[in-house]
């Protein structure tokens, strides 16, 4: 257990360390690029992570957990939001994948509002 704490300690730094990059190089007054280009590479990203796990059996664990929870996650929490309503749609819950995908973004917005207004 303490080995995939490791990996994803590892992947998560260098995920966060690239993320930090592409935020210095994208740097814009009008629009967050650098957010909305790290979240889209992020959750193309994990797709693709989980289509060749997939498909190859012999794609170790370690290397999903360093790739998908500590890199991918390590550069946007958002790849992982967008894995985990897809499954949803995958397993037919479009109730609960609905609940999921407003309530995150709505909820969230109101959480980062709230913590703002608290401190402000």
């Amino acid at each position: 257990m303490l080995k995939y704490f490791l990996w994803v300690g590892l992947g998560g730094a260098l995920g966060s360390m690239a993320r930090f990059g592409v935020s210095q190089v994208l740097r814009s007054s009008h629009f967050p690029w650098a957010t909305f280009l790290v979240n889209m590479i992020g959750c193309l990203l994990i797709g693709g992570i989980l289509a060749f796990s997939l498909r190859h059996a012999a794609f170790e664990q370690n290397w999903r957990i360093f790739l998908a929870t500590g890199v991918c996650g390590g550069f946007t929490t958002f790849s992982a939001f967008s894995l985990e309503s897809m499954a949803l749609l995958q397993q037919q819950k479009i109730a609960l994948f609905l609940l999921y995908v407003v309530g995150s973004v709505l909820l969230g917005l109101l959480a980062t509002w709230l913590g703002y207004f608290l401190l402000k």
